[in-house]
């Protein structure tokens, strides 16, 4: 029973479709502004009371981005500028810290602070929040909704990232397996052609990137794309500086593949071919390499934990990737459009795919515990979430892959003598045929159905034959006919004859495919291969734009912590949701101790709504405790200010240490609770 292998068009137009829907999907759920620096304090802090005007406010981040004058604002509750708009460093050793000056005699209310910057991953990251100076108040601040890399400009920029991944790995891997595999695919044409491709590819999406990164990182306006000052100032940064570069290391790269698919392809001399072959593989491991440190170092690798091993071990990931993927997609092109591949080459693809998936194994390995760092950032972020799916898929496709080597060892055993027949024609050591006509009308095969046709041809083509003599000895040709001296050829006879040839080809190639059951399971098995590896190409341009588990459990952590450090001339401020189980029972308590240090402190509370109103209460009570030094509980008795605010001045804090402070709240006759906190004072 023979089988039929699926048509090489609709298998690439489903693999187009899936990686479309897959790229969609997950561009749609994935946080536009998943960026890899995450805001871990400020000062003021994010819903503070402050009882004086600071007079600067200053950030800190996880790690170092890139600020912009305009990176850092302060507005008033009427929307106006409050800061003076000078950026200053406070950067020092490991700690990230940006700050920017207020403005004198700035009045009570609800200030806003709105930040925005670039990690140094290259990814945009923003936020804002929220102090009080003096009591809250409404403010007629509006936000925008949309997120730095969100909106149109960051659907395209992501697709264009994974356009990039896509046409290197074609580009890298095709060449490779070229060189390495199968030599002689340097003159087929559909090879030529995907590398060719790939090379287009790779340098669109650059080109797509570097256009699209000035509004993907601001404005997020596509009509920003063409701002010329605002291309310069991409250029003057780290990743407009490796877009440019990969830019010049594409044009290295496309003197590779002239001289690939040229002068190589053309090589007829064994020892000449071998010195160029050598050349070749030498440059075009550096060019790789090159292209791959663009990614390297202006992404994950460059920043965080042990860049100057990450850098390194980033390139041999992506160079791993492209050599298994890229080799893969050339290999199934040469499959469906060029049957005559050997089987030797096969084999040989089999043994680099297996080395590549070692090296991918070990670089994944590390870079793994670098973004991630630990169990639970691994189960509980959409990093780790994302990684397991993507160590799935790997699992998945080394599964298919072995289930190709399967083939591939059937297809290096000689097929037996004397099995071959008329339906089965028996296959030699490397399937070579000539795709030239002549050569197949020439063949003394028996070609079973196509056998009556060639018989048709043979006496269309004597009829011709005589025609020409006939007009040879009533006169001869006509001067400067076709077909030379022998005569002119009717050209709708001609043209039939032609599309009669190309039935009969296209008919025995594919008798000659599907008499080759080995050949079809191993296209089948490259298939499934292929469409595995356009989802894990998009998992992982997704999870190259997810904020690192790592640096995620660490911003958790920083937010969560039992309760901010005192600073020296600077209140206390904490945030106490409460719920008395009553009417009106649900609320925030927010607490300020100033200038919470050892000493007498002035004591603010303020109780609002879960909408932010203020909320009036009979009673609230205080109570301070350092239990381990088993001071307290020191009670204090805050006196109503107006609605939702009370006050206590002269509150004595005896020593500094992690000091609780209980908050009761009594929203009725008989609903109350007790909330508490930790901070440390002094």
């Amino acid at each position: 029973m023979t089988t039929t292998a699926p048509r090489l068009g609709n298998a690439l137009a489903r693999l187009l479709i899936l990686a479309a829907a897959l790229l969609g999907t997950l561009l749609a759920g994935a946080a536009p502004a998943s960026a890899h620096a995450a805001l871990t304090g400020s000062d003021p802090k994010d819903g503070a009371v402050v009882a004086t005007a600071p007079k600067e406010v200053n950030l800190t981040f996880s790690e170092q981005v890139a600020m912009s004058a305009d990176s850092i604002r302060v507005l008033d509750p009427a929307g106006r500028r409050a800061d003076t708009g000078e950026i200053r460093d406070l950067c020092s050793g490991s700690v990230v810290r940006y700050g920017v000056g207020l403005r004198a005699g700035l009045p009570d209310g609800t200030y806003t602070v709105a930040w925005q910057a670039v990690s140094a991953d290259s990814h945009p990251v923003a936020g804002a929040f929220t102090f009080s100076i003096g009591a809250p108040s409404t403010t007629s601040v509006a936000l925008p909704d949309q997120a730095p890399g969100g909106g149109l400009v960051g659907v395209l920029y992501g697709i264009a990232r994974y356009l990039a991944y896509a046409g290197f790995a074609v580009l890298v891997g095709g060449g490779a397996f070229v060189l390495v595999c199968w030599p002689r695919g340097a003159s087929v044409r559909p090879v030529q052609q995907t590398v060719v491709r790939g090379w287009l590819t790779l340098t669109g999406a650059t080109l797509a990137m570097l256009l699209l990164r000035h509004p993907y990182t601001g404005s997020g306006k596509l009509s920003d794309a063409f701002d010329l000052a605002g291309l310069r100032t991409v250029l003057e940064t780290k990743t407009g500086a490796a877009l440019t570069s990969r830019l010049l290391l594409l044009g290295a790269a496309a003197l590779f593949v002239a001289v690939l698919f040229g002068a190589y392809a053309r090589r007829t001399d064994p020892k000449e071919k071998k010195d160029l072959s050598f050349g070749l593989a030498l440059g075009g491991t550096v060019v790789a390499a090159g292209i791959a440190g663009t990614w390297a170092l202006a992404e994950h690798a460059s920043t965080g934990l042990q860049p100057g091993v990450a850098m390194p071990v980033d390139i041999l990931h992506l160079l791993a990737v492209a050599a298994w993927l890229g080799g893969l997609t050339v290999l199934l092109v040469a499959l469906y459009r060029a049957p005559s591949v050997e089987r030797s080459a096969v084999e040989r693809f089999s043994k680099v795919a297996l080395g590549s998936v070692a090296v991918l194994a070990a670089t994944g390995l590390y870079q793994s515990w670098r973004q991630v760092g630990s169990w639970s950032a691994l189960t509980g972020t959409r990093y780790g979430q994302l990684l397991l799916v993507k160590i799935g898929l790997v699992a998945v496709l080394i599964g298919i892959a072995w289930i190709s080597r399967r083939w591939t060892r059937r297809l290096a055993e000689p097929s037996p003598v004397g099995t071959a027949g008329p339906e089965t024609p028996a296959v030699d050591g490397d399937l070579d045929r000539d795709e030239d006509l002549d050569g197949d009308l020439d063949q003394g095969e028996d070609l079973g159905r196509d056998e009556d046709l060639d018989l048709d041809l043979d006496e269309d083509l004597d009829l011709g034959r005589d025609k020409d003599e006939d007009k040879d000895l009533g006169g001869g040709s006509e001067a400067g006919a076709p077909g030379g001296a022998g005569g002119a050829v009717d050209p709708v006879r001609a043209a039939q004859l032609a599309r009669q040839r190309a039935a009969v080809a296209t008919a025995r190639r594919k008798r000659e495919r599907d008499a080759d059951p080995e050949r079809t399971g191993l296209r089948r098995s490259v298939l499934t291969e292929a469409a595995v590896a356009v989802v894990l190409l998009a998992v992982t341009t997704v999870l190259t734009s997810t904020e690192p588990g790592r640096t995620a459990e660490e911003a958790g952590r920083s937010a969560t912590a039992s309760g901010p450090a005192a600073v020296p001339d600077r209140p206390i401020d904490i945030r106490l949701p409460f719920d008395t189980g009553g009417v009106d029972g649900k609320g925030v308590v927010r607490l300020s101790l100033d200038p919470g240090r050892t000493g007498a402190n002035a004591l603010h509370i303020f109780v609002e709504r879960p909408n932010g109103k203020p909320l009036d209460v009979p009673e609230i009570k205080v109570a301070l405790t350092l239990e381990a030094k088993g001071v307290g509980p020191l009670p204090v008795a805050p006196d109503r200010i107006q609605t939702g605010h009370w006050s206590a001045s002269g509150v004595q804090i005896p020593m500094p240490g992690d000091w609780k402070i209980q908050v009761t709240v009594r929203t009725s006759e008989i609903d109350q609770t007790t909330i508490d906190k930790n901070v440390k004072i002094g």
